[in-house]
């Protein structure tokens, strides 16, 4: 038992280390919204390190960019009696509220299936919907179409061939964040593949903030739901107040 012991000692100290790790940084590790935001762009660049030749196969870089997850309830609308209406719906457990995912080829050939499935890289893969089969028959659809409309307004990002490496060593990318960002902490990992295999990660994150009158009234709507609503009533009565004396104004 003591010779086995000894032999596995000596076999796990003959191992090498990882032959290559990835060493990345970011242009801004925060980004402010006041009133005047409409977008951000944050660089993400690094580099790869490593302490053994060159392994054999194609080496490729993963980017990943995703914000705050929550609850959401999809509804699909149908037309009764001239007038459309909620027909079905579907609460998907939870889902990013901002998700990008560049590669330096189409993430099918960066990445396995099962390694997908393991760091849930995918769009599909980064969205929890468990138990949403029972809610509908197709709640597939349901998932595709959450997927579709937060494309279609930049919340969700597919950018394959949009990381750019250099030698097998230096890489960079960019990823756009849109004028609608959820607050909170956007978690951002890179990954080293070679053929398909996840051989290091790297995982940061972008503290996105409201700031000035954003915040306040952010923080009054949360935190004093009630006086909020009474400082919207007093100011929709005196623009309208207002309007009104502007018009008898001109009127006269």
């Amino acid at each position: 038992m003591m010779r086995l012991l000894l032999v596995l000692l000596c076999l796990m100290a003959a191992l090498p280390a990882r032959a290559e790790r990835v060493v990345a940084g970011l242009s801004q590790t925060q980004v402010a919204i006041n009133t005047s935001f409409s977008g951000s762009e944050i660089l993400i660049f690094g580099a790869v390190r490593r302490e053994a030749p060159l392994p054999e196969g194609a080496l490729h870089v993963v980017v990943t960019v995703a914000g705050p997850s929550g609850p959401v309830t999809v509804r699909r609308k149908a037309r009764r009696f001239g007038i459309w209406v909620n027909t079905e719906a579907v609460v998907i457990d939870a889902a990013p509220s901002f998700y990008a995912v560049a590669s330096t080829v189409p993430l099918a050939q960066a990445l396995s299936q099962d390694e997908d499935m393991r760091h849930k890289v995918s769009i599909p893969r980064a969205i929890r919907a468990t138990g949403t089969a029972a809610q509908a028959a197709d709640s597939e659809n349901f998932i595709e179409a959450l997927v579709r409309i937060r494309s279609r307004v930049g919340l969700y990002q597919v950018l394959p061939g949009e990381v750019a490496l250099t030698e097998d060593t230096l890489f960079r990318t960019s990823i756009a964040l849109p004028a609608n960002l959820t607050e909170g902490d956007y978690r951002t990992r890179i990954f080293l593949t070679r053929d398909g295999a996840v051989i290091d990660a790297f995982e940061t994150a972008i503290a996105v903030r409201k700031v000035g009158l954003e915040r306040w009234t952010y923080m009054l709507a949360h935190e004093r739901p009630l006086v909020y609503g009474l400082l919207s009533l007093a100011i929709a009565v005196a623009a309208g107040w207002g309007a009104s004396a502007a018009f008898r104004l001109i009127r006269g």
